[in-house]
């Protein structure tokens, strides 16, 4: 609520340079190489390169969110739902820990049409449907309008307008109608507004005084509106509702709130924080017993907390964002999620929203809590769609790293643009880093690490220094030389050479794989570094299978001994075998196609090279199965060059020219988690330079996402 003249809380709402030009591989006759532009002056990789001709030339598919075609949009696939034919791993076989599970939380990239706070979120009347009503926006003014959103594609719709614009209003499904009851604009109101989810007449009614910044529960059929601000005081009376025309009085607060969280467990409505009469958060938390008409504080926060969003999910109470201002006019908003157990009234950490907002309106639908809007640092509301829900996949609450779509694993990145590989744990803590002055550079440095991986059962690393034309293979974690192949900045296609190697891969037997993309031809390398095999004839850069490879960059080894092999030149993936015959090729509808993974027996998984980039799944029959790339907002990914399927069912990525680690959601579109900031290339703590490969270890040395090497 706003006083006149006044708003309460928060104010007024308002790389390096080329040592060398890298060689393009020769244009076949007809083409012509194709400059591609780049961010920033880094140095040139063989990726931002593409040979095309005029009948090759691929046109890039953008989309908003998601495209999914022959099927509905994939389920995430957790470890019991894995698509069929992927390789299990011991994560996806471990016991459920006990107590709360950890959160996934996503950003979508998608938005609300305009940023607003303070407003009502209702589930709608389909589920993955939210109704939005009033609230407060970006003039400072209040809204009347109503909503409907679909969250399962962002689509937003006007269905009606309420009879008096409002914010800080209470909210409530009840008996099949929805109830805004209060808010106000520059002081409380008493009206209760009524209408249909899908919209149409807005009727009327009276609480018994002016209420503003509630909040409501539904229990038993009664809406029940607790805590709130009538004009001179904060309101301690908690009020029960089956129609929002009569009420009737269930208890009093022990501590009298405005802003507080509430959310049903059992017959019990926990209350969670709130803002004093002094305009301080609290860390207090009180259980209302509608039978008994009693209310008493039961825990506390680990923090006071305004403002902030609770649901119960999977029987667990879930808190997430908050303001922990200290005084009125402050605005310190929070992005914690906390999970309560009310047995000793304590919290435990279950992750983080991707973005900190405090006074966001939220609603459950589908099993998921959608926090829509929120006010951030500046005070002012924001578009922000997010969504979270339990996920064991991401860890047991209470524990180090809880909310990492990678929890019980060690995350690798190859992070190029700073010459060096971090090994992260699932806090995002960086546990070891190459080289390092206990790991010094193999002879010939260690640069342009353009990908690298888990060898041996966690013993060692296999990394191609693209622009260093160069292989090794270090020990871990002492960083000691194992094994090299190529010649350090000297470049060439004769035996013992190679030309910006791209996806080295130890194979089960002890060979070495790569692709060698300038001379346009996949190699297998044994130990004493003889080529053993050669896909494609060098130099012959056009798909003409199996004596021609259109500059090969990726040779992912499959669990039957086979290459699967991406062709820059006219957006091709085949598999070969290791000895050169090929075993099927497909044209993909996609720009620039990049290092392909198996998900199952005919369906892969390969990211789109591109601004804006994509991943795309597809089968053998190059029909688009799944297609993830947002044209716009935080999930818009610039240049991703890998993209695999983790064993908690979510997609993680490098996206090199974001300079960032991602990982999303395939079942929402939202984006999950991030290492690195935007478009902010650095070398400081949590921050990345142009990533560019990246491998999960399990503690017992498992690689599970590429099981089929050695």
């Amino acid at each position: 609520m706003d006083r006149p003249g006044a708003r309460r809380r928060g104010g007024a709402p308002a790389a390096r340079a080329s040592s060398r030009s890298a060689t393009r591989p020769a244009a076949p006759p007809g083409r012509r190489p194709t400059r591609r532009p780049r961010r920033r002056p880094t140095a040139a990789r063989f990726r931002r390169r593409r040979l095309v001709a005029g009948s090759l030339l691929v046109a890039i598919v953008v989309v908003p969110v998601l495209l999914a075609t022959g099927s509905s949009s994939p389920a995430r696939r957790s470890a019991k739902q894995a698509t069929p034919g992927a390789p299990s791993t011991a994560a996806s076989t471990r016991a459920a820990p006990a107590g709360p599970a950890a959160v996934e939380s996503g950003l979508l990239s998608w938005q609300l049409g305009a940023p607003v706070s303070r407003e009502v979120v209702l589930p709608g009347r389909r589920t993955g449907e939210l109704v939005v009503a009033g609230g407060l926006i970006s003039t400072g003014g209040s809204s009347a309008a109503v909503l409907a959103l679909d969250t399962t594609s962002g689509h937003l719709v006007t269905t009606g307008s309420l009879r008096l614009a409002t914010h800080d209003a209470a909210g409530a499904l009840v008996g099949g109608r929805a109830l805004v009851l209060g808010g106000g604009t520059v002081s409380p109101s008493a009206t209760t507004q009524r209408f249909a989810p899908g919209g149409g007449a807005v009727s009327v009614a009276a609480l018994p005084e002016a209420r503003a910044d509630a909040s409501a529960v539904v229990l038993g059929g009664s809406a029940y509106v607790v805590g709130g601000y009538d004009g001179p005081a904060l309101d301690r009376e908690v009020l029960a509702t089956t129609d929002g025309s009569h009420f009737r009085d269930v208890a009093a607060l022990a501590v009298p709130v405005r802003y507080p969280a509430v959310a049903v467990l059992g017959r019990r409505i926990y209350v969670v924080g709130g803002q004093s009469a002094s305009g301080a958060p609290v860390d207090t938390v009180q259980v209302v017993d509608p039978a008994s008409h009693t209310a008493s504080v039961v825990g506390r926060l680990p923090l006071p907390l305004a403002g902030a969003v609770a649901a119960t999910l999977d029987g667990t109470v879930y808190v997430a964002g908050g303001d922990t201002g200290t005084s009125a006019g402050s605005l310190h908003p929070v992005a914690g999620v906390l999970a309560f157990r009310p047995s000793s009234g304590t919290f435990l950490a279950a992750g983080s929203l991707r973005e900190a907002v405090g006074y966001a309106g939220a609603a459950v639908t589908g099993g998921r809590l959608w926090i829509l809007g929120g006010e951030g640092a500046g005070g002012a509301p924001t578009a922000f769609v997010q969504m979270l829900e339990p996920n064991r996949s991401f860890g047991p609450a209470g524990a180090s790293g809880a909310g990492s779509p990678y929890y019980g694993y060690r995350l690798l990145i190859a992070d190029r643009g700073n010459d060096r590989i971090l090994l992260l744990d699932a806090a995002g803590r960086i546990l070891w880093r190459y080289p390092s002055s206990r790991a010094p550079a193999p002879p010939g440095g260690f640069y342009f690490p353009d990908d690298a991986f888990f060898i041996r059962h966690g013993t060692a690393i296999i990394s191609n220094q693209e622009e260093n034309d160069t292989i090794v293979e270090i020990a871990y974690p002492s960083g000691k030389l194992l094994w090299s192949y190529g010649h350090p900045r000297a470049p060439g296609s004769a035996p013992g050479y190679l030309h910006m190697p791209d996806d080295a891969y130890l194979l089960r037997n002890g060979d070495i794989s790569t692709a060698d993309p300038v001379n346009c031809r996949v190699l297998v390398i044994s130990p004493e570094k003889k080529v053993l095999h050669q896909i494609g004839t060098t130099g012959s850069c056009v798909h003409n299978p199996p004596s021609g490879l259109g500059s090969p960059n990726g040779d992912t080894p499959l669990a039957d001994g086979n290459l699967l092999i991406s062709e820059i030149n006219g957006s091709w993936v085949s598999e070969y075998t290791p000895g050169g015959r090929l075993a099927w090729t497909v044209q993909l509808p996609i720009s620039y196609p990049s290092d392909p993974q198996q998900l199952g027996p005919d369906r892969y998984l390969i990211a789109d090279y591109s601004s804006p980039g994509a991943f795309v799944e597809f089968d053998r029959a190059g029909r688009v199965l799944y297609r993830y790339g947002p044209a716009a907002g935080p999930g818009r990914l610039d240049h991703p060059s890998l993209v695999e399927l983790l064993p908690s069912g979510v997609l993680m990525a490098n996206d090199d020219y974001n300079d960032r680690m991602v990982a999303v959601d395939p079942a929402t579109g939202a984006l999950v988690w991030q290492y690195g900031v935007t478009a902010t290339a650095g070398s400081g703590p949590g921050l990345l330079s142009s990533p560019d490969g990246f491998d999960l270890l399990a503690p017992h040395g498992a690689t599970p996402t590429h099981p089929a090497t050695g």
